[in-house]
């Protein structure tokens, strides 16, 4: 089954690699569209997934993440292959928003008072861009409150394993300094969880939950900086009844 929490009402979900119809490299449950898997096997992956998750697959939004910080608002339900160019989406409607991860972070939000929900994909180009503070103003644009907000952060690689030049770490942490970190072999390091982290606290959110799964130590989680041609996991948000 796929890892599931919920808190009154609001659900986060993220898969793991298995249990889908993906053969190698994708094996098994890819949920990615562009990683150069059959396309009829990321349908039938994501159709196993939100049936897993008591979703109709036609409620399920996602978009083609590009390292950006476009929020786009989402209305209705989504035209089959017409996901949105954008790194965040935020709704009131009634739907599961997704985001496409393997190694970035994927970033859940949800103010079940006010029937909100947001979905954010924080990889280190977004998290300096500053995709996560835009969902979440998009977001009370739609009238969610930032202190009602929880905050899921799903499985991705960790500060001791992302390794980076220490010009690219100089670089991210003048704009986040909380991303800083080291590898635990001793070389500059990006933390960005704890970077989407230290955001969400200064845009006023302070309900986080973070994966302690890190994607590269994980033999249950794609990596990119693994593997290089790999599936995408892929973690959900969406409103319900508190016991579904």
């Amino acid at each position: 089954m796929i890892p599931h929490i919920s808190r009154q009402g609001a659900h986060f979900a993220s898969t793991t690699r298995w249990g889908g119809v993906s053969t190698s490299p994708y094996g098994e449950l890819n949920l990615g569209g562009a990683v150069g898997d059959d396309p009829a096997a990321v349908r039938r992956n994501r159709e196993i997934a939100a049936r897993q998750l008591g979703l109709d697959p036609a409620d399920v939004v996602w978009m083609n993440q590009v390292h950006g910080a476009d929020v786009s608002v989402v209305t209705e339900r989504q035209p089959d292959g017409q996901a949105p160019t954008v790194d965040a989406v935020v709704t009131a409607r009634p739907l599961a928003l997704a985001v496409l991860t393997a190694d970035c972070t994927p970033v859940l939000l949800a103010d079940r008072a006010a029937g909100v929900v947001g979905a954010a994909h924080a990889g280190r180009p977004g998290l300096a861009a500053g995709v996560v503070p835009a969902a979440v103003r998009a977001m009370t644009e739609l009238g969610a409150d930032p202190a009602r907000i929880t905050a899921v952060l799903g499985p991705a690689v960790c500060g001791r394993c992302y390794e980076v030049p220490a010009d690219l770490r100089a670089e991210v942490a003048r704009v986040v300094p909380a991303a800083y970190a080291e590898t635990s072999w001793g070389t500059p390091a990006l933390d960005v969880a704890a970077g989407v982290a230290a955001q969400l606290a200064e845009a006023g959110v302070t309900d986080v939950v973070r994966s302690d799964v890190c994607t590269l130590e994980s033999d249950d989680h794609y990596s990119y900086r693994r593997e290089q041609r790999t599936g995408r996991l892929a973690s959900y948000v969406w409103l319900g009844p508190e016991d579904s």
